[in-house]
């Protein structure tokens, strides 16, 4: 049976307001990263192949978490997150819809957002919702056609997407998914009648010790 384990890059930084400048991990980052490799290593973990997007923040969490050590990280920018900045920009710009500088205020706007994404309604973006639904489908399609298990370092708007397309979730449910996924938590994809199916979402055993739940970050 293929399996995939997803992982969510680690904390990024936070106080970005633009792609780039969010495209780096911050210390608490690359501890959870840390912490997560030591994990996988204490419990003797097995990955047959390894994947990452090609955004800093997803090297450098396969880095941190010493994933080299199951073989040759690839590099796949199908696995890149949407550019969220870049759709909140469209929006405040078309429909002044202000960006938030709070949780609270994210939490109200990323469905506002990507349901408008969805509904072709923004203008002036570097990628429709359609062609980052189709790669992210084309490129999971294609790691459970592959042999052996395989590790997948990504963002939580990829993940939520897999999640959208194996539980069929509607625009609302799939923002919800996007706003509970936890840096660094793990998630497992298998393939069940031919047609992957989500058997484990937002685990972080790596960041259950009492001494480790600050590390719990969501943004």
């Amino acid at each position: 049976m293929s399996q995939i384990t997803l992982i969510r890059h680690g904390q990024a930084n936070t106080q970005a307001r633009d792609e780039h400048s969010y495209d780096q991990l911050s210390d608490l980052g690359h501890q959870q990263a840390a912490w997560l490799g030591n994990h996988f290593n204490a419990n003797k973990q097995h990955f047959s192949r390894v994947y990452c997007g090609t955004m800093q923040r997803h090297i450098e969490t396969a880095q941190g978490a010493q994933a080299q050590r199951y073989g040759e990280v690839i590099q796949d920018p199908r696995l890149n997150e949407f550019p969220y900045f870049d759709l909140s920009k469209a929006m405040e710009r078309q429909f002044k819809l202000e960006v938030p500088n709070s949780r609270e205020g994210f939490a109200a706007h990323i469905p506002k957002v990507l349901g408008a994404w969805e509904q072709d309604l923004l203008t002036d973006i570097p990628e429709t919702y359609t062609t980052f639904s189709n790669r992210i489908g084309e490129a999971i399609d294609e790691i459970l056609s592959g042999d052996g298990p395989a590790l997948v370092f990504s963002s939580g708007g990829v993940i939520s997407e897999i999640m959208r397309q194996s539980l069929n979730l509607d625009t609302s449910g799939w923002a919800r998914m996007c706003l509970a996924i936890m840096n660094t938590s793990i998630h497992q994809l298998h393939m069940l009648l031919d047609k992957p199916l989500m058997t484990q979402f937002n685990a972080v055993p790596h960041l259950e010790a009492p001494d480790r739940l600050f590390a719990q970050t969501h943004l």
